[in-house]
């Protein structure tokens, strides 16, 4: 038999009454250290109220999960966590081997981390989008600013989960919410989507459950260089804001600076297309009218001009289908009607997409 055990967000004392009466029942208690801090007091702890000797174990550990499983098979296993344990995809891989392999399974949940810290902020729970993980490698950043982004999109907040690891020796590493913060502007200056910038606004929670918890939020100009202490640390990209979220947010929170919607000035990516190049394009096809209107071996060719006429319908057809919500046709008008003007370009050896002298 398999036990995944919950024991919350307040170390070993939250444990209920039920779990304390299944972990003694069990022949080996496991407490794994990869998805949440799980320090030396409180296995300590558990040990002490549980009368065994709790095994910390790393990621590797479960994820290979054989050595949990072959015990589980003729014994009682417990596997502790922080927090809820079906939140951690490994726990529900390593759940779903002990059932192809007809081992016995059950779970005792708990509060959870990431739904206390929405709770503890005063957000609405179902106004958050897809929930993501920021990572100290380059790369993580790239797939959190995205995320926002999408998110952003459809007016939702964004809850980042911040790196935290424990490889046996020292200290834990928690990747601070101010290298957060930093690696996403440095994305934002490379992708210029416009997602994020010094002014938009965060919510930075830390140690939710611990005595010492702290909430802060503001901008991101007056977080970014804060001293937070130690994690776990959750970062919130707020979206669009219910006047009762406003309200909580200022009133649960350290407010730096007043909460507001980041979604406001969010557009896709199409959008932002159309607004550059349409200008553009209209400047073109009407910088090419003038220079074939003086052209006396072409000023009388309609053909000529009738392509540009095209070219216009294309422009205009680009921002309609934008307004429409065709974000796809709209790109694909506007490259027709820069085909167009680049066409007589190449023919007649002119360049209208030139600024005008």
């Amino acid at each position: 038999m398999l036990w995944f055990v919950g024991i919350g967000i307040g170390g070993y004392r939250g444990i209920s009454l039920e779990a304390l009466d299944i972990l003694k029942k069990c022949g080996i208690v496991y407490v794994e250290r990869f998805t949440s801090a799980f320090h030396a007091a409180d296995i300590e702890g558990l040990g002490a109220i549980t009368g065994l000797q709790p095994s910390p174990v790393e990621r590797w550990f479960v994820e290979d999960g054989r050595e949990i499983l072959e015990a589980a098979k003729s014994g009682t296993v417990a596997l502790v966590t922080y927090g809820d344990p079906l939140v951690a995809t490994t726990h529900n891989e390593l759940r779903a081997r002990a059932a192809r392999r007809s081992i016995g399974t059950s779970v005792l949940h708990s509060a959870s981390g990431v739904y206390s810290t929405i709770g503890e902020v005063g957000l609405h729970v179902y106004k958050f989008g897809r929930m993501v993980t920021m990572m100290s490698e380059p790369q993580s950043a790239i797939s959190v600013y995205n995320t926002i982004f999408e998110n952003l999109l459809a007016g939702a907040h964004t809850m980042v989960l911040t790196e935290y690891r424990y490889d046996g020796a020292g200290s834990p590493f928690f990747l601070g919410p101010g290298t957060v913060l930093e690696m996403l502007l440095d994305v934002e200056a490379n992708e210029k989507h416009q997602v994020l910038s010094p002014e938009t606004f965060a919510v930075v929670a830390s140690r939710i459950g611990k005595d010492n918890q702290k909430i802060i939020s503001g901008k991101i100009r007056s977080l970014k260089d804060l001293d937070f202490g130690d994690g776990p640390h959750s970062i919130i990209v707020t979206g669009s804001l219910h006047f009762t979220e406003s309200d909580a947010v200022s009133s649960l929170t350290h407010s730096l600076d007043p909460p507001f919607d980041n979604s406001k000035q969010i557009s896709r990516i199409s959008a932002q297309m159309i607004g550059r190049y349409a200008p553009k394009a209209k400047l073109a096809v009407r910088q090419m009218r003038e220079f074939l209107r003086t052209d006396k071996d072409i000023s009388g060719n309609k053909g000529v001009f009738e392509v540009l006429d095209n070219a216009d319908n294309y422009i205009s057809d680009a921002e309609r289908f934008l307004n429409q919500g065709k974000p796809e046709l709209a790109v694909l008008s506007i490259g027709y009607a820069e085909g167009l003007v680049d066409a007589l370009r190449f023919q007649k050896g002119i360049n209208p997409w030139l600024p005008p002298s």
